[in-house]
């Protein structure tokens, strides 16, 4: 068994930087709707979803075991392809956290691994079957049956509370988001940290450190357990913003049928390996809750937006990936100048997002013009209220004043709407 070289520890830390950028991207999935409904205090909300992402890391590997070896073939990988691919990945998740555009990290990293990889070794590197069973049909399929699962237990809670004291029922829903907000947090550490740890096994066995189809080892499995949890406590307020009051207004049912439905898909798919985005399931699952309601509505321009967003990670990744492998393939002064684009990038995404900071003392507040405000009317809206009876009240004098030549005017929209005297 080989020493742990200079690349390999690079290598390492990168993915374990891509953890820490999974865990902020990802808080939303499991707060943004406790926090917008008020049941938790956005700093409590955080501290809590850390604490499990770190406990679920340790549930499971079985989506350990599909990243390190059913995506990528291994024979003939090289550690600056791994490199190259987490590149791509944190690249692509700090931009859309600047957007507050809540994609999935999950794809942002097989995009680019499957981007460098072409690169390195041509599309035979790729196993298609394993990307289309195990990547893009839960991809497809998972906010779908999320979404779908709320709405319908959505309409279940408000028909079981209809006859229930209103207030009584806010509190123990309350509760229950609490409750299920821990499992989609507990499910998110099943799931996304594993993600990293089949990254760090994938660059071990490359490295000769491991042999193929190893398990993670321990201090793999706690340092992407602890980063993902110190990502998840810093928070991705623009996207827990987005979440929670950009798609939808969640009230307590809405927000605890969301969450449970988003979760039980979550924690399903772990069993079994499948490695899909929490983020769309999550956001399937709101977007249901908000449909489920009688009178919701979810604001379809930032859903399409976030559509956009999610079509895009994959091959975005992947051609960022796709051209830090190009730069590595170059030897030592092209991974030391991909490093310092990495480097560079994440300083300039950064910066960029000082101009209007969101955290936890805004992060519920509606402001035109920042992520997740309140959208104006649209057209459609706009002329439902244009015709909308005003209430009923005194008729001016000019309108009911005879038209110059005689003929009475038509009444207007007041005095069809009051009453008839006899």
């Amino acid at each position: 068994m080989e020493h742990i070289t200079l690349l390999l520890g690079i290598v390492i830390v990168t993915a374990l930087v891509f953890d820490f950028t999974n865990g902020f991207h990802d808080t939303a999935n499991a707060m943004a709707t406790t926090i917008s409904t008020g049941a938790l205090k956005p700093k409590t909300a955080v501290a809590m979803s850390a604490v499990l992402n770190l406990v679920g890391a340790f549930l499971s590997v079985e989506v350990a075991k599909t990243i390190s070896g059913g995506i990528i073939n291994e024979d003939g990988l090289k550690t600056e392809v791994i490199f190259a691919a987490l590149v791509g990945a944190i690249l692509w998740n700090l931009l859309t956290w600047l957007l507050g555009l809540p994609s999935s990290s999950s794809h942002a990293l097989f995009g680019g691994l499957i981007g460098a990889a072409v690169m390195s070794m041509g599309w035979s590197s790729v196993n298609g079957g394993t990307v289309v069973t195990k990547v893009l049909l839960p991809a497809v399929a998972a906010p779908l049956v999320a979404g779908i699962a709320a709405t319908l237990a959505t309409r279940l809670t408000y028909k079981l509370s209809s006859r229930t004291d209103e207030k009584a029922t806010s509190k123990g829903y309350r509760a229950g988001q609490i409750a299920s907000a821990g499992l989609v947090s507990l499910a998110h550490g099943t799931n996304d940290a594993q993600k990293t740890m089949g990254i760090i096994t994938l660059a071990l066995i490359t490295g000769g450190v491991l042999n193929p189809g190893a398990n993670p080892p321990m201090w793999v499995i706690v340092s992407a357990g602890v980063a993902i949890a110190l990502g998840t406590y810093l928070g991705g307020w623009r996207i827990i913003r987005t979440m929670g009051k950009g798609l939808t207004e969640l009230a307590p049912p809405q927000g605890f049928a969301a969450q449970t439905s988003a979760a039980t898909a979550i924690l399903a798919s772990s069993h079994i390996g499948f490695s899909l985005s929490t983020t769309q399931v999550c956001s399937g699952a709101v977007m249901g809750a908000g449909l489920g309601r009688k009178g919701g509505v979810v604001r379809w321009s930032t859903a399409t937006r976030m559509f956009v967003a999610w079509g895009l990670t994959l091959p975005a990744a992947g051609l960022v990936g796709a051209g830090a492998e190009l730069l590595t393939k170059q030897g030592t002064w092209g991974i030391a100048t991909t490093a310092a684009l990495l480097v560079g990038g994440s300083a300039l995404i950064w910066s960029l997002s000082r101009r209007q900071p969101v955290d936890h003392t805004n992060v519920t507040a509606d402001e035109i013009g920042t992520p997740g405000a309140a959208e104006p009317a649209g057209v459609v809206t706009t002329a439902i209220a244009a015709v909308t009876p005003p209430p009923a009240g005194p008729v001016a004098a000019s309108t009911a004043a005879p038209a110059a030549d005689g003929v009475a005017p038509a009444p207007s929209v007041a005095d069809s709407a009051r009453p008839a005297t006899v």
